[in-house]
């Protein structure tokens, strides 16, 4: 009875969000604040996490760790110096290539170096991501985006990023490969987070109100949270189905929990449990620092310049589309122009 008891407990130990005192996955990613440092408040008496704190120097960290490193959570000193060298060489690239004329990914990508953590997610204890269940297969599957898709036959063959709506959470906080600014603003009562990839805002309300009813839902959505000690605690509801838990399309009965704790006047811990038993077999755990940097700036996210890439999309590539123009232009013995025809003259 007993083992029985600890068997269904294990789930709830597993998903419980970690206390302050939790080990961070490694000590050498969070440089000790300097002697009486105390958090700072804000004039209503807050712990202050106001600034920007862009994660693209995060970008070099995998999110899942990799395989034969097992369960070890930071990098020996050989392997960290391996590919300390490999992000000098990818942030050397735009200068090389500007040198012999090529407008390359040297250009586009910010990759930063690496922590000396192994992995961003780092529960499980692999640091990998957990088995989807039959259903979370099915939906991943299903997925139709500018990653595996080559002919676009409708807005359905376009992921939620390809249309600018979203990237989900927790993937709108994690490291892509550009526009990866983060600003927290705060007012009495209310945390703001603003993304700078789409320009997404997230409002998260301090108030103990509670959750809008179950089939109000958001891309991002619905954040409450509230202060443990100098730490934010934001519980995250009423998302929108299909959109992203990081591994696969989310379900309904996705929810985030997130930990925001100063670790220093520039530095904060930031964790993230997700939680989705429709999708996922197990939940997974964000574990990453966020640095200040009051320098960075955002930038327009101009997605969809001029509203022509879906359609040019499908305009270049479907078979549908073509035969239907060429049916067209066959009835009104027509020869197409060029701005109807598209690139190349195919239509």
């Amino acid at each position: 009875m007993k083992l029985r008891l600890m068997a269904a407990m294990l789930p709830l130990l597993f998903a419980a969000p970690a206390v302050a005192d939790d080990p961070v996955p490694s000590a050498k990613d969070y440089p000790a604040p300097p002697a009486g440092w105390k958090v700072a408040r804000t004039a209503w008496g807050d712990p202050d996490l106001r600034g920007m704190w862009p994660v693209d120097y995060l970008a070099a960290t995998p999110r899942e760790r990799p395989p034969e490193i097992g369960n070890r959570t930071e990098w020996t000193e050989a392997e960290y110096k391996a590919r300390f060298g490999e992000a000098e060489q990818r942030a050397g690239l735009e200068a090389a290539q500007d040198k012999v004329g090529i407008l390359g990914m040297g250009h586009w990508r910010e990759d930063g170096f690496p922590l000396w953590q192994t992995s961003m997610v780092t529960e499980p204890a692999n640091g990998r991501y957990p088995a989807l269940t039959e259903q979370g297969r099915r939906a991943k599957a299903a997925v139709h985006d500018s990653w595996n898709t080559e002919v676009f036959d409708s807005l359905s063959d376009f992921g939620n990023w390809d249309r600018c709506l979203t990237r989900g959470l927790p993937a709108s906080l994690l490291p892509g490969a550009y526009n990866m600014g983060i600003r927290v603003m705060q007012s009495p009562g209310l945390v703001v987070i603003a993304i700078e990839m789409v320009h997404e805002t997230r409002f998260i309300y301090l108030d103990g109100r509670d959750p809008p009813p179950a089939d109000v839902t958001q891309y991002l959505g619905y954040s409450r949270g509230h202060w443990d000690g100098d730490t934010l605690v934001i519980e995250t509801t009423n998302f929108t189905p299909g959109m992203s838990n990081g591994v696969t399309p989310n379900s309904a009965q996705m929810k985030l929990t997130e930990r925001i704790t100063p670790t220093g006047p520039n530095q904060m811990r930031y964790e993230a449990w997700v939680e989705d038993p429709v999708m996922l077999t197990a939940p997974y755990k964000i574990d990453m620092p966020w640095k200040r940097n009051s320098n960075y700036e955002f930038f327009e996210y101009a997605c969809h310049e001029g509203n022509v890439q879906v359609r040019g999309y499908i305009t270049s590539t479907s078979p549908r589309f073509a035969k239907l123009r060429e049916e067209q232009w066959a009835k009104q013995g027509e020869k197409p122009s060029d701005e109807e025809a598209g690139p190349g003259g195919a239509p």
